[in-house]
């Protein structure tokens, strides 16, 4: 079987905020930026990886979500605890400093974990937890 990790979603309420960080903090391409209806969905990916992709989408797009449930998204993304992402690099400190140069909220600085992997992480515009470990 030869299944590919293709696009992770995860959600903005600022899609200007959003390509900002995913674009010019993070260097991400931007693969497609399409608008319908007042809302804004942005696929960016990393130089290189034409297979890879997070789709920034607007969290009240589905219309299978309820009021109450928008709410609860909405409330989640402004604690920071409704969605996230891993991503590595081979170069975590100079990563590091270049996010933090950036404005982004540090949750935390470069770290030996105890299960092994050295990381740190921030909080992208929307409130969503953007860990980034360090490539062995």
């Amino acid at each position: 079987m030869d299944i590919t990790i293709h696009a992770s979603y995860l959600p903005h309420d600022d899609p200007d905020a959003a390509l900002a960080f995913y674009r010019d903090t993070l260097g991400f391409e931007v693969r497609n930026d399409v608008g319908y209806d007042g809302m804004r969905w942005l696929t960016v990916g990393p130089v290189g990886q034409p297979g890879t992709a997070i789709v920034l989408h607007p969290p009240a797009a589905d219309p299978g979500i309820t009021e109450e449930e928008r709410r609860t998204i909405t409330e989640m993304m402004a604690k920071g605890t409704y969605a996230g992402i891993n991503l590595a690099t081979s170069d975590l400190d100079g990563t590091f400093e270049r996010v933090q140069a950036s404005d982004a909220e540090v949750v935390q600085e470069p770290t030996k974990q105890p299960y092994g992997v050295r990381d740190c992480a921030f909080r992208d515009p929307a409130g969503n937890m953007v860990r980034i470990q360090e490539l062995p």
